[in-house]
């Protein structure tokens, strides 16, 4: 069953409330509070490249805090092992049986903190559980639940002993952003605030996690007229045509938008999804999934340059109104 304007609308003010929520603790970022709370709500992962001290453990447990949720951060290190992630059997003497202990990868908010500087071993843990929300250990599958979403960050300047993140590990996140350094008035509300070293802690639960899995369910209910899916078709071939680019966007990657897009809409308090939807998401979702031309690279193109040329490229449906 497609979803009703009545429920757009109702999950409309869910989500702004929930953006309001976390607000209070990541003051003046509720765009990118938008679309971190787009991606879990479409059962995707986020990846933030960011200098370190711009909130990124502040968001996550604010997220967790506004949906009743768990939150846990991992600080990846070459050390880091697979199991530190994923959790390890260990044999119980007592009982005389192999007990699971979890790891951290079992909360509602996983923030993988620096994620490139852990081994690809350690990297490719998280593989699984970002894809299959689950964990195998000794041949038995533990499921992490839902909510659950990663948000992975790295460091864009210090790469000195960091093992970069593999073209198909980052097919795996949703989306790509930033947080970014806050401006001149928001700055100074923080640091009137500065005595308060955990703002999270304050905040009230606004929904449970039950209801965010129902407003998961929902969103996947929001229509996609095959105008809309043929014009993010086109838009993914224009980029692996493109003349900078060796790897375009996959078609993970296009299914991604579509996920995202529908919640996107039902954010709006519409309970279709438009063009515009689309071209909002298309470098958040895209820009981190392209491999560019050495040469392109060089010269000075970046992914998020090959992705507006491929928006200025091709041509939009015209939107309409959905009965």
């Amino acid at each position: 069953m497609s979803m009703t304007p009545e429920q757009a609308v109702w999950f409309r003010d869910t989500f702004t409330r929930l953006v309001d929520n976390v607000d209070q603790a990541l003051l003046g970022k509720r765009e990118v509070v938008g679309l971190v709370l787009s991606a879990m709500l479409a059962e995707g992962h986020v990846l933030l490249e960011d200098a370190p001290g711009t909130g990124k453990t502040s968001l996550a447990k604010a997220l967790a805090a506004s949906v009743q949720g768990t939150s846990t951060r991992i600080q990846f290190t070459p050390d880091l092992l697979p199991s530190d992630v994923t959790g390890v059997t260990i044999y119980d003497q007592q009982n005389h049986r192999f007990e699971f202990h979890r790891g951290p990868v079992f909360a509602s908010i996983v923030l993988a903190d620096e994620i490139n500087r852990a081994s690809p071993k350690t990297q490719s843990a998280l593989l699984e559980v970002m894809e299959e929300s689950r964990v195998t250990v000794d041949g038995v599958a533990h499921e992490v639940g839902r909510p659950f979403l990663v948000i992975a960050t790295q460091n864009p300047i210090e790469q000195s002993g960091t093992y970069k993140l593999p073209e198909a590990q980052l097919d795996r996140f949703m989306l790509k952003t930033s947080i970014g350094y806050p401006s001149l008035a928001v700055a100074e509300r923080i640091l009137a605030g500065a005595v308060d070293r955990n703002p999270s802690s304050h905040l009230s639960p606004v929904i449970t996690t039950g209801a965010v899995a129902d407003m998961a369910d929902l969103a996947a209910t929001a229509h996609v007229d095959a105008a809309v899916a043929r014009y993010a078709a086109q838009l993914v071939d224009a980029t692996r045509e493109a003349e900078a680019t060796r790897l375009g966007v996959s078609v993970r990657g296009a299914i991604s938008m579509i996920r995202i897009a529908k919640v996107y809409a039902a954010a709006q308090g519409r309970h279709f999804v438009v063009p515009d939807d689309v071209k909002a998401l298309a470098v958040p979702v895209w820009a981190h999934r392209l491999v560019l031309d050495p040469e392109a690279e060089f010269s000075g193109t970046t992914a998020e340059t090959v992705v507006q040329r491929a928006l200025a490229a091709v041509d939009a449906p015209l939107a309409r109104a959905e009965s």
